[in-house]
């Protein structure tokens, strides 16, 4: 299928990217903890009472983030603490900013 809108040379797997990316952030909880990992690491405890949701589903939402790879983990004893990757962080942005430029005049 070919998508009208997009320039010759953008790159279909870029474009499948770039929408992976924001289909993963469209969800409100997700996108609450990507800001919240803003000001630095996270314990999982501080972000489930953050999003005042069940840790199970809190948790559900962490794991799509970090199956995504937008966010690391680390263990420290028996607390799990959140990240946002940087490297991957950057290039979305990179990806989003290419696409969105594409309508500057």
């Amino acid at each position: 299928m070919k998508i009208s809108c997009c320039r010759k040379n953008e790159s279909t797997k870029e474009l499948a990217m770039t929408v992976d990316f924001l289909k993963v952030l469209a969800e409100e909880n997700r996108l609450k903890i990507m800001c919240t990992l803003r000001s630095g690491e996270k314990c999982v405890c501080d972000i489930w009472r953050f999003l005042d949701l069940p840790q199970n589903l809190a948790s559900h939402h962490l794991k799509i983030l970090k199956d995504f790879k937008l966010i690391d983990s680390r263990k420290d004893g028996l607390k799990v603490y959140y990240s946002i990757n940087s490297n991957e962080m950057s290039k979305y942005n990179s990806f989003l900013n290419h696409f969105l430029k594409s309508y500057e005049q």
